[in-house]
């Protein structure tokens, strides 16, 4: 786990090594900050020489300084790097994340992705600070000191080392108890971006029903449940620092008592008690330190994990190694095309049909039918189970998806607009796209009238999702913008059901006109919408009942015939 997070340092390796180093001389520095001090206290305090006292004092005073130099440089690189570490993470996880096939985005819902792109980073990012920083000072200053130690009395020395089984088992216990619980906080966090994010996009579904009292007890009970595990983990882990600084005084109260002794017996100073006081005290602080690492690390394994878990989840439609050139026709063909999502059971059984470029096919069918499904095969949004799937007679696995994807326009049953303008959101169909591209298309799919109604026309300002706008507004730009990509293949799912039939009848006149040599997919429920297209797909219970002309399925389809019937009855 930590081979693969270290990874992510690449350019910032630098500044980690100038951290460390400039760390190493400030550690030097500080060690020798006590064993000048005993020297002052023996051969300048003690004696009474205060020549001994400047020179030595002088010293100490360069020695402090340059170890706090040393130490402020190390901060500063470790600042940048530990900041870059986790600019790089955010930046691996995003770039992985928006290579997800929908199969992937299947595994992991928004909230989740969110909060590893965010909460877990950051929490890496102080664990990696902590780490670098504990790794380079802890150990040095525990050797030095150690040494140090020893050099001045080595049975005195002795005492620190009864402590060390008494850090040991608190860290395990710390460890053990403190790590699940932190597992489970994060998870929570998932939970309440998830009630948050789905709170604010549904505000006013929200208090068109008067439900912000349910909403708002809903997110209590979150943000508790939160506060609850955090809270029992925290009081494990606040355990350890008055453990330790308990194990710190009785260490300095045993050699405070053994040291007296000595300094009656003669055979130690009142300056060496008084360092070595201070270098036992430095090596617990490292070993504590070192204590304090192992325990943030094990708190952070959680979100190490997570994010892990999305690095390492293979992405399951790739480009092919020697992509075949993208087809100049539009036909598209299905030959005993079986599907299913992560299940494992098949959504489509046994498809086969083939439509050729420039036709205009319409694809009915009850709620749950698959035609979403299906027509989400075509650029290759999801791989088939079985069979083949081929667009101008080649297999569309053959093709560079991003040029496949290119050539099929799509406009979403979920119709999604961006923070930005109107013709910034247009554009996304197409990059240098003039203002009378613009406006051409809009005229067609009846979106020019109510844009320039907007205060600021083709320039107003949409919201996140387009929220300021109404869902057949927000339809008739989606089209807009999938007409100014002009592809070989056009999929319309749904996409003008929350227009009227006059309007929905409008744009598809206009788009045929526009569009005459393109191959042109619409999904519907209606029958008004596909009744005078070339060819209708009828789908049910996962499989293609039949097709044919309206007239056709009308005189020979018992379920064409029911689904007719009862939407005459609902237009009378």
């Amino acid at each position: 786990m930590i081979t693969q997070l270290t990874r992510r340092i690449r350019e910032y390796k630098k500044y980690v090594f100038i951290s460390m180093i400039t760390m190493v001389f400030a550690v030097v520095l500080e060690v020798m900050i006590p064993f000048l001090m005993s020297i002052i206290i023996d051969t300048g305090i003690a004696p009474g020489d205060m020549d001994a006292v400047l020179r030595i004092g002088g010293l100490l005073i360069l020695t402090s300084l340059g170890s706090l130099g040393f130490g402020l440089i190390s901060a500063r690189f470790l600042a940048v790097s530990s900041a870059g570490f986790a600019k790089n993470i955010r930046k691996d996880l995003y770039y992985h994340i928006s290579h997800f096939s929908f199969q992937n985005l299947d595994k992991f819902n928004a909230a989740s992705l969110i909060t590893r792109l965010t909460t877990d980073s950051s929490s890496l990012q102080g664990a990696f600070s902590l780490m670098v920083r504990v790794c380079s000072r802890s150990p040095l200053s525990m050797l030095f000191s150690l040494f140090m130690a020893f050099t001045i009395n080595a049975e005195l020395a002795v005492v620190f080392i009864f402590v060390l089984p008494f850090l040991g088992i608190l860290i395990y216990v710390i460890i053990h108890k403190a790590f699940p619980l932190f597992r489970i906080a994060l998870k929570t966090y998932d939970d309440l971006n998830s009630a948050v994010g789905e709170n604010l996009k549904g505000i006013r579904v929200v208090k068109s029903f008067v439900r912000e009292d349910f909403e708002s007890t809903k997110f209590k009970k979150v943000s508790t449940n939160m506060f609850d595990t955090f809270t029992r983990a925290e009081k494990i882990v606040a355990f350890f620092n008055p453990a330790t600084q308990l194990a710190i005084y009785a260490c300095t109260v045993l050699i405070a008592w053994f040291g007296a002794h000595l300094i009656v017996d003669g055979s130690m100073t009142i300056g060496q008690l008084m360092s070595f006081i201070i270098y036992i005290n430095q090596i617990l602080f490292a070993l504590i330190m070192l204590s304090m690492l192992f325990i943030n690390l094990a708190m952070n394994r959680a979100a190490a994990e997570r994010i892990l878990e999305v690095l390492d989840e293979k992405i399951t439609l790739e480009n092919p190694i020697n992509p075949l050139p993208m087809p100049q026709s539009g036909d598209i063909s299905f030959e005993n095309v079986n599907f299913g999502y992560s299940s494992g059971k098949f959504v489509l059984e046994n498809i086969n049909f083939s439509i050729k470029s420039g036709e205009t096919i319409g694809i009915l069918g009850g709620t749950g039918s698959s035609k979403t499904s299906l027509v989400q095969l075509i650029p290759r949004l999801y791989d088939i189970s079985d069979g083949s799937v081929k667009v101008g007679g080649v297999d569309v696995r053959q093709l560079n998806l991003g040029s496949l994807r290119d050539h099929v326009g799509m406009v979403l049953q979920k119709n999604t607009l961006f923070t930005g303008t109107v013709e910034d959101n247009l554009r996304w169909g197409n990059l240098s796209a003039t203002q009378a591209d613009l406006e051409e298309v809009c005229k067609i799919a009846c979106a020019h009238d109510f844009i320039t109604d907007l205060p600021e026309g083709y320039k107003s300002t949409i919201e996140q999702g387009g929220a300021n706008l109404s869902g057949g507004q927000r339809q008739r730009l989606c089209i807009a913008r999938a007409l100014l990509k002009r592809p070989k293949i056009i999929v319309f799912d749904d996409s003008t059901s929350a227009v009227d039939t006059t309007t929905e009848a409008a744009i598809l006149s206009g788009i045929t006109k526009f569009m005459p040599e393109s191959t042109k997919i619409i999904i519907s429920q209606r029958i008004s919408t596909v009744a005078k297209l070339d060819t209708i797909i009828l789908m049910d219970n996962k499989k293609i009942v039949a097709t044919g002309t309206h007239d056709h399925l009308l005189s020979t389809n018992k379920i064409y015939q029911e689904i007719n019937a009862s939407q005459s009855k609902e237009d009378i």
